[in-house]
């Protein structure tokens, strides 16, 4: 089976192009799922979007070799999203389209974007692993444009946007590091546990 995974030291078996086109194909699908999540969500079919996400997230998962680890780290990210975008809702940073039946949180199709940024924390981002700063740094300005992107779409709306941008550069600046770090450390602890069954 071939693992949608950055394989650790331990178990390099695919050759460096694989890894990469895996890597590449892994960032398409990321993209063709968010721009159907997002464009859901601004024309009221927020389902569709989602749908096309779980797809993904189900593709990244059967295809992993790793698939506790996936799923822990797809609810961590997802907690963290529901925390942060219902807190920007609340603040009254944010709106967004196809608020869903409880209005006061985040929207189902918010959630589905934070399990599919999730696919891409083993794979194309991999190499943010132990560097948080430049975690940090890549965050502060992709986060923002994420959402700068997904408004313009008609996704949702900033009561301000240059205050809103800096509030989500901030945020983001400190949840990229958290949820690369995560993913480095569950990776960690699956090779300890091969080197010590190993031994």
């Amino acid at each position: 089976m071939t693992s949608l995974d950055t394989p650790d030291r331990a178990s390099r078996s695919p050759s460096r192009p694989k890894r990469l086109l895996i890597a590449l194909a892994q960032f398409c699908l990321f993209q063709a799922a968010w721009f159907a999540c997002v464009l859901g969500a601004a024309h009221g079919q927020a389902m569709w979007g989602v749908a096309a996400v779980a797809g993904v997230v189900l593709v990244n998962l059967v295809l992993s070799d790793r698939r506790a680890e996936v799923l822990m780290l797809t609810a961590l990210a997802v907690l963290i999203g529901l925390a942060w975008d219902t807190w920007m809702l609340r603040a009254g940073w944010v709106r967004y389209a196809a608020p869903g039946p409880l209005p006061q949180w985040a929207p189902v199709w918010i959630l589905a974007l934070w399990a599919l940024f999730a696919t891409l924390l083993r794979g194309p981002l991999s190499w943010l692993h132990g560097r948080p700063r430049v975690a940090a740094a890549l965050g502060a300005v992709g986060g923002p444009m994420s959402y700068l992107a997904a408004v313009r779409l008609g996704a949702g709306q900033f009561s301000d946007t240059p205050l809103a941008m800096a509030v989500l550069a901030v945020g983001w600046a400190v949840m990229t590091p958290m949820l690369t770090e995560a993913a480095r450390l569950l990776g960690s602890r699956r090779s300890a546990q091969r080197r010590s069954s190993a031994g």
